[in-house]
């Protein structure tokens, strides 16, 4: 999600140093920052997720043992 905010960034950053513009490089710069934290928050929830389903599962699996 973030990769494309990165993305952009690195080419306003590009585009700020070619044109000797300090607002554009300060724009890109703020867009990689932004899409870094926001591929980070999309790691951490994927995580939580996979760990959500492993305590289902091992849910799951201790309600079946104690049935029997």
């Amino acid at each position: 999600m973030g990769v494309g905010e990165n993305v952009k960034g690195v080419a306003k950053e590009k585009l700020g140093d070619i044109t000797d513009n300090e607002n554009l490089r300060a724009e890109g710069d703020a867009q990689q920052r932004k899409g870094e934290h926001q591929t980070r928050e999309t790691k951490e929830r994927a995580e939580a997720k996979a760990h959500e389903k492993k305590a289902d599962a091992l849910e799951q699996k201790q309600e079946a043992l104690e049935e029997n």
